[in-house]
């Protein structure tokens, strides 16, 4: 996860109302299917996908543990039939630090002109900058829930599309370098363009063209923690409101309401802002939101040491797999 602007309700609410320059939407309508469809998702097995990833250790950049995770995400997604292409480069860390980085797209009916973009970062952070203890604030973070259980909702996702067929074409995207985002113990002065470094250099780099086979996307962010909450993210609104709506309404019509609350929880810098706004395609952010947690508003695991498999929930890895289930399958 990233840098947080936090609105409160009011301000962005106003906000919303008073911004006459919003971009005009492109994505489909937000109508999704009334009754449950398509597969069950498999939160046992989006839970071991993710501690197969913590198994490498912190996934931080330039590190073994970062490339032999990343080799065994792209075979997972080859596994299941998808077409595996990794978008190498070395990209410049705030500190001037060259990361080689690799954002790893699998494609599932890459011949199909229709496409969805479902992504999530795959890197964890380096430092532990937000832990209560000081003295952790140089070591990096597991990253279960801050990077891995993204994939492995994703992972899930493609294994089940390996048996239920989508006449739409899906790119799963894994961002790379999106962590690596000035730390709080650091004096550099930040304008926000330090973190999501990977989804940047994606969104440069596609064309025009292939951005507009995109019916829209959806960002997996933090989506295994602990008592998870999933507000409507405020850029998410901004941007691609009706996939909100669409998303929010997939999650109560199976039953995950009391967890997609309809409610403003924040606008935030993450991937889904240079998809948006450099690659233009309509992207959301499915990303908790906690009110009342002291720790951060991200939850008490946010980039701190304890972010590990011992505060992943399977309750909440269901919640969000199966509403994007949901979503895919009522296109």
């Amino acid at each position: 996860m990233n840098r947080i602007t936090l609105f409160n309700f009011l301000i962005f609410s106003l906000f919303i109302v008073s911004c006459g320059n919003l971009r005009k939407q492109t994505a489909t309508s937000d109508s999704v299917a009334a009754q449950p469809v398509g597969p069950a998702f498999s939160a046992d097995s989006a839970y071991q996908f993710c501690q197969r990833q913590c198994d490498f250790g912190p996934r931080t950049m330039n590190s073994e543990a970062h490339d032999l995770c990343g080799q065994w995400i792209a075979a997972q997604f080859a596994r299941y039939g998808l077409t595996v292409t990794e978008q190498k480069a070395t990209l410049r860390g705030y500190d001037g630090t060259p990361l080689k980085s690799t954002n790893i797209i699998a494609s599932y009916k890459p011949g199909q002109n229709d496409r969805i973009l479902v992504c999530a970062h795959w890197d964890s952070r380096p430092w532990a900058d937000n832990d209560p203890d000081e003295a952790n604030h140089r070591k990096p973070v597991m990253a279960a829930n801050d990077g891995a259980s993204g994939v492995a909702v994703m992972l899930e996702l493609a294994r089940l599309l390996s048996i239920d067929s989508l006449q739409l074409g899906i790119d799963f995207v894994c961002f790379d370098a999106e962590d690596w985002g000035i730390p709080q113990w650091s004096d550099a002065p930040d304008s926000g363009d330090s973190w999501a470094l990977g989804a940047q250099h994606w969104a440069a780099s596609i064309d025009r063209k292939t951005a507009k086979t995109y019916r829209f996307g959806i960002l997996l962010d933090m989506v295994g923690g602990q008592g998870a909450q999933f507000y409507q993210e405020g850029m998410s609104v901004q941007y691609a409101s009706s996939v909100v709506d669409k998303v929010w309404n997939a999650a109560h019509v199976i039953g995950f309401g009391s967890m997609f609350p309809r409610q403003i929880g924040g606008g935030i810098t993450d991937d889904h802002i240079p998809v948006n706004k450099v690659a233009k395609i309509p992207c959301i952010d499915v990303i908790p939101y906690y009110p009342d947690c002291e720790q951060s508003s991200f939850g008490p695991t946010w980039h701190t040491i304890h972010d590990d498999m011992d505060h992943i929930e399977k309750t909440t890895l269901q919640a969000v797999g199966q509403t994007i289930v949901q979503v895919l399958f009522s296109e």
